[in-house]
């Protein structure tokens, strides 16, 4: 059974702790799976749900929470990575005052990199418990060559995966 608040409390915290986009994806796979509230599974089709959908790019979280809690956990999650943005106005006027430190390109650099390793742990995690093969990983890295050229549209790089993986796996 899932506890609403401490539910609300995990999208809360791992948006406070996030920079925006998929930052909040590793801590939000860590706690939801190690309370058994989500399965690896609900990760991957959250964030393809959040890819095609249009609008800001923090709309996986909201999908998450559905597939995880139903409505309730949709709404939840939607409070959750709403109110942190508010605490944004009060960083950008310390920051403002700051920015100019020895230090502060340090520690946002150090931080950027946090994201990205725990970024790749998420990721080594789920295609590991998924059973992926060599024609699994061949199309992960077409789809990332794509996407990382930046002139395929997000949109046809998952219908092209969708019908790759039609044709390999039926």
């Amino acid at each position: 059974m899932i506890n609403p608040i401490a539910y609300f409390l995990l999208f809360f915290k791992a948006t406070v702790f996030s920079s925006g986009g998929f930052s909040n994806l590793p801590s939000l796979q860590q706690d939801l799976t190690a309370n058994h509230w989500a399965v690896e599974a609900d990760f991957g089709k959250s964030v393809s749900i959040g890819q095609i959908s249009p609008g800001p790019n923090g709309l996986w979280v909201i999908c998450l929470g559905y597939l995880t809690y139903g409505f309730m956990g949709a709404l939840l999650a939607l409070i959750a990575i709403t109110i942190p943005p508010f605490f944004v106005l009060v960083v950008a006027s310390v920051y403002g005052r700051i920015e100019h430190q020895r230090w502060v390109p340090g520690l946002m650099r150090g931080i950027s990199l946090a994201v990205v390793g725990t970024f790749l742990t998420v990721f080594w995690t789920i295609s590991s418990g998924s059973g992926a093969d060599w024609r699994s990983w061949a199309i992960c890295a077409i789809a990332f060559a794509l996407a990382y050229s930046r002139r395929v549209n997000i949109f046809l790089i998952l219908v092209l995966a969708a019908g790759a993986g039609y044709l390999i796996y039926r």
